[in-house]
């Protein structure tokens, strides 16, 4: 998974290792990677209310390497030895003081040891470390998005032991991994007859409490019920057949027994499962520590024959905006796992739900990794998408707890109609935007709140798109808007640009910039303030000169000069053509790389503007050329963009404002 979850069984793209490595005969020690140290001590140091959580991340590990065992042995029956029967065992010795965790999964081999136990996931790391406090408490929960894998060892134990075996392997090609948890490691090849992997915690004085039978069957049965694989713990010990076992010290046969249900949770009746346990089986598969927002659980049966089990998250994975994350849902096929991440059931707009897909049969290549494109694949994910826009739409009706998760997710969701023209209409319903409406950039708005509060005669819903809330607050293109009190939607996030270039209407009402075409709003204007008015040819008469000179001073700096009644307190504005490229559009394209042609903005003037009626008496040519730019310049800055010549923009100001002085 691209999450910060770190398990040794799990195959991710990792970084380079910054370490150094000293070697003795087969012992090697390594320094560990940067970021692990950093981790290491967040771990130690952060995560004081949460220490139980670290048998869950190890307990899922090993349900990892089983299931990757399963699913290589499809091909490779020969994998299982002498040994089909799956399971994670978990021990404790008091005097020894430690717990040991074991499973005869997949195992490791010396490379994927160092590999893995050394090195962080790549994806979103150094980002998740840049945006930790160093308050203990905000770090804490900010960890717990990640889920903290096998390095929660070090939550517990002041030193870990790892013992393991490839089920590849020769029983002499095995590896011990030993680590206080400070700056290294040793690795060195050990003799070890079964496959898979061991654990062995040495505890810290504070975690005894974890030497405990009842206490770890408490924490098994908590976090890993409802697993598809048995963890076994020691039946309590029995009392000695006869006296004269007793004298001589025989003690009865140590038995096993499973702790946990072992039953696949999504294989149950929906009737027979408690939100607790639907809760905990998300923090499992998820690695996260709070409860998911929703879940649907769903059987179908017939031409397809499937189970799904969705959940859409309380918060956003930490790494949800990273290019290289991966997504998608857990796949079995009758209960044997096949692949995590299995992106074919779900979009990437949708890359924050979890789940878990489970069919009776579905199309893999040779190999079994790569799921093939099919009908019943397609059929799969339609459904699922509609399962997870239902989750959605229902969590919706509640305002404030949607509002929580629109500040979470809402962002991944406006790529929906982007990526998803089918639901285009479900989604649109679905996004939320601030707005002039409210005096904050919470986005609270929705299409239909817009339009039961639109102005009669407004037949259009307006917007202004910027690269900052307060840019699209204090643009002047909004001043005629504020008079009439007609609201606009303020879009200021990268994803809103591609938005409305996807989505141009809602129930039949058309998007419209305030940036883009020429302004008309008739329809909205009273009768008399309709009286009040110059018509516009009287206007564009009585300004002629001034927009022809204008033209001439700007040359190829514009594309147009032409009069406005979208202004009411600033003096000019850009605007683009309707057919146009918006500005933050183009500085998305250009920051991506994208060489984009030279584009003209066209500049509006407010004829009611002391500034304009001034210029009709301004006789100096040269005067009148500095002050054209500078309104070009003014106004360019007002609408979020960036002059080519900012320099010149000041020695023009500075100039004019010596002159009026």
């Amino acid at each position: 998974m691209k999450y910060f979850y770190l398990s040794p069984y799990s195959f991710v793209s990792i970084t380079n290792i910054e370490a150094e490595m000293t070697v003795t005969a087969n012992k090697e020690t390594h320094g560990f990677q940067t970021e692990v140290k950093q981790l290491l001590q967040l771990m130690i140091n952060s995560l004081y209310s949460n220490k139980e959580i670290f048998l869950r991340e190890l307990i899922s590990n090993a349900a990892d390497a089983s299931d990757k065992l399963r699913f290589a042995a499809i091909e490779k029956p020969e994998l299982y030895g002498n040994d089909s029967d799956l399971a994670v065992t978990l021990t404790f010795d008091k005097k020894a003081n430690t717990i040991t965790i074991s499973d005869n999964g997949i195992g490791m081999s010396r490379g994927q040891v160092i590999d893995h136990l050394g090195t962080i996931a790549k994806s979103g790391s150094r980002e998740f470390l840049a945006a930790l406090s160093g308050d203990q408490a905000k770090d804490s929960e900010l960890i717990g998005q990640f889920g903290v894998g096998f390095y929660s060892s070090f939550i517990v134990a002041d030193k870990v032991e790892v013992r393991t075996r490839s089920a590849e392997l020769k029983a002499s090609e095995g590896v011990s991994w030993i680590s206080a948890g400070e700056g290294d490691y040793e690795v060195e090849t050990i003799e070890k007859e079964n496959r898979g992997t061991d654990v062995i915690l040495h505890l810290k004085k504070d975690a005894k409490e974890y030497l405990d039978d009842s206490r770890l069957r408490h924490i098994v049965t908590t976090y890993c019920d409802h697993i598809n694989l048995p963890v076994m713990m020691e039946k309590p010990e029995a009392p000695a057949e006869d006296d004269k076992d007793k004298k001589e010290g025989k003690k009865a046969e140590i038995e096993f027994e499973a702790v946990n249900k072992a039953t696949a949770l999504w294989t149950l009746p929906k009737k027979d499962i408690k939100a607790e346990e639907y809760n905990e089986f998300y923090k499992y598969i998820a690695h996260d520590f709070t409860d998911p927002a929703s879940w649907s659980h769903n059987k179908v049966e017939g031409k397809q024959d499937y189970t799904s089990l969705l959940f859409v998250p309380s918060r956003a994975p930490f790494d949800m905006y990273d290019p290289e994350q991966k997504h998608g849902l857990k796949l079995y096929i009758q209960k044997v796992f096949i692949m995590d991440d299995a992106d074919n059931f779900m979009p990437r707009y949708l890359r924050f739900v979890k789940g878990i897909i489970d069919s009776k049969d579905l199309p893999l290549n040779v190999s079994r990794e790569i799921l093939q494109h099919s009908v019943l694949v397609d059929k799969i994910k339609t459904a699922s998408v509609k399962r997870v826009l239902g989750m959605l739409e229902k969590l919706a009706k509640d305002n404030g707890k949607y509002q929580e998760l629109w500040n979470q997710l809402g962002k991944v969701l406006k790529e929906g109609p982007i990526e998803d023209a089918d639901n285009k209409d479900r989604i649109a319903k679905l996004l939320r935007f601030a707005s002039t409406n409210n005096d904050s950039e919470i986005q609270n708005v929705s299409f239909e709140n817009y339009i039961e509060r639109m102005q009669k005669g407004q037949e259009k819903i307006y917007y202004i798109t910027a690269e900052s809330y307060m840019t699209a607050k204090h643009s002047p293109q909004l001043e005629v808007f504020k008079e009439k009190k007609i609201e606009v939607l303020l879009l200021s996030e990268p994803v809103d640009e591609w938005l409305v270039s996807h989505l141009t209407e809602f129930e039949g009402k058309q998007l419209q910039s305030v940036a883009k075409g020429d302004l008309n709003l008739d329809n909205l204007d009273d009768k008399d303030a309709k009286k009040d008015e110059k018509s516009k040819e009287a206007q564009d008469k009585e300004f002629a000169s001034i927009i022809t000179q204008m033209k001439e001073a700007l040359g190829e700096g514009v594309k147009e000069v032409r009069l406005t009644h979208r202004l009411t307190n600033s003096p000019a504005c850009v605007v683009a053509d309707d057919s146009d490229m918006g500005l933050q559009m183009q500085k998305m394209m250009q920051a991506a790389g994208h060489a984009m042609p030279p584009s003209k903005p066209i500049l509006e003037l407010n004829p009611k503007h002391a500034l304009i009626t001034g210029l009709k008496t301004q006789a100096d040519d040269d005067q009148f050329k500095e002050w054209s730019h500078v309104l070009l310049d003014q106004a360019i800055l007002a609408d979020g963009g960036h002059l080519e010549d900012p320099a010149g923009f000041v020695q023009r100001l500075n100039k004019l404002l010596e002159q009026a002085a």
